[in-house]
Formats: C-alpha cells, sequence, structure tokens
C-alpha cells in the first residue's frame, strides 16, 4: 500500500538575502512535509524566519537552495504565468490585515478570485453566496467592510480564500488584528474547515492560536527547532 505524496514537500531549503556585501540567511536546511488534511501551525518570534517560509510556501517567493513541491508540481520550475494561476487555484491566502476592498461589498471581495479566473456570472454569483453562508455570514453579504467587525472581515477574507476550492488554506497571522473572542470565531471556523477537509498552513507568533492546530512547527533563526503533534488540541466554539 503505498503512502499518499504530501501536498506540501520542503526540501533542505535555505534562503539567503543579500545587501550589498551582508548576506542575512532568513532559513537554513528546512524540510517539511504536510499531508492533505492537516493542520499545522507554524510559530516563531520576529526574525524566526516564519515569514520568510510562508512567502515559499504561497509561491510569493523563491529558496536560494533546495526543493519545493506543491500538490505534486515544482515549483521552481513554472513560469510566472503558471505560479500566478497556482496562486489563484492551488491556495487560499488569509492575511492579519484581511486586503479587502473597502467600497465593495462581502460577496463582491468573494468574487474577485473567480473574476481573475474568468468564472461565468452566475456561477460566481453561487459559489461567493456558498462560502459565505460556510463561515455564518448570509445576513451581511451586501455590506462594506466598514460596516463589518473586525472578525466579520477576517471571515470574508476566509471565504474568499475558499472559493477557488484552493488544496491549501495560508493563513499568515489571521488573529493579529482581531478582538480575542472574534480570534476564537476565526480559529473555530478553520478547525470546522479542517474537519471537511481542507488542508490548513497557518503562521503565527502566539502560543494561544497555535494551540487550535494538530501539528505545531517552531522555527528559531531560520532552523526548524521541533515539529511535533498537538495532542491536546484547544477547540474553539463559533458564537454567531
Amino acid at each position: 500500500m503505498h503512502m499518499p505524496k504530501p501536498i506540501i514537500d520542503v526540501s533542505h531549503l535555505s534562503k539567503i538575502y543579500k545587501t550589498g556585501d551582508i548576506e542575512v540567511k532568513a532559513l537554513s536546511d528546512v524540510s517539511i512535509q504536510i499531508q492533505e488534511g492537516e493542520f499545522v501551525a507554524i510559530m516563531g518570534s520576529s526574525g524566526s524566519g516564519k515569514s520568510t517560509l510562508m512567502h515559499i510556501l504561497g509561491a510569493l517567493d523563491k529558496p536560494t537552495s533546495g526543493t519545493y513541491f506543491l500538490d505534486g508540481h515544482n515549483v521552481e520550475s513554472l513560469s510566472d504565468d503558471d505560479l500566478a494561476d497556482i496562486r489563484n487555484r492551488k491556495i487560499g491566502f488569509v492575511f492579519q490585515a484581511f486586503n479587502l476592498l473597502a467600497r465593495t461589498s462581502a460577496i463582491d471581495n468573494v468574487k474577485l478570485p473567480m473574476e481573475y479566473a474568468e468564472i461565468s456570472d452566475s456561477v460566481q454569483e453561487k459559489k461567493a453566496t456558498e462560502v459565505l453562508e460556510r463561515v455564518g455570514l448570509s445576513d451581511r453579504m451586501d455590506h462594506t467592510p466598514n460596516k463589518l467587525s473586525g472578525g466579520q472581515q477576517q471571515r470574508v477574507a476566509i471565504a474568499r480564500a475558499l472559493v477557488m476550492e484552493p488544496a491549501i488554506i495560508l493563513a499568515d497571522e489571521p488573529t493579529g488584528n482581531i478582538a480575542s473572542t472574534q480570534a476564537e470565531e476565526v480559529m473555530a471556523i478553520f478547525q470546522e474547515l479542517n474537519k471537511q477537509g481542507h488542508t490548513i498552513v497557518m503562521i503565527t507568533h502566539e502560543e494561544d492560536i497555535a494551540d487550535h492546530a494538530k501539528r505545531v512547527i517552531h522555527l528559531f533563526d531560520g532552523v526548524i527547532r521541533s515539529d511535533k503533534s498537538n495532542k491536546k488540541q484547544k477547540i474553539a466554539r463559533l458564537k454567531s
């Protein structure tokens, strides 16, 4: 019986930034495998390399050395157009700053990735409505971001990340700009999505947020310090 191929397969990854004669090694010989359906938190303080790793996992940057296979594709061998397509179809991004269009309704924000993919208007409407219902915003679809709480804005961002049915949801400090009660709700949504089979990789510096994941990887000075299964996963509750 064959083991399934990992959806993320990073091998001996290093990243060096050069400024003049100065070299800064942001990542050093990092190897990680993440299987389909995992919920992984990548932790580390400022300067640990977690943001660099997130950019590489999100196909936003390339390593100096090492290999990265994403859902079976060697990222290094892909053209810029292929990378853009992968970012739109294979990866759903959720950012700390939400990155919503300010004067645009929730449903139209969610439709954006489908517009880039030239999906028909009728399908856009149907899929955007479905994902907003999944994150508990069926009564907020026509609201612009300034009429939504921080937690609700992040739910819109999660819906937007889901709408292209990506292989991976990559969340970068997803609770960094919201209150603790709203953070609990966002974690509840991630846990429910993970139960439904979604692969989630979350970057965070907060221990209590990482506790909601099933596996926690700690980075320190660009090196993996620990990679452990979280046997005491904290279960979040969605109140509304």
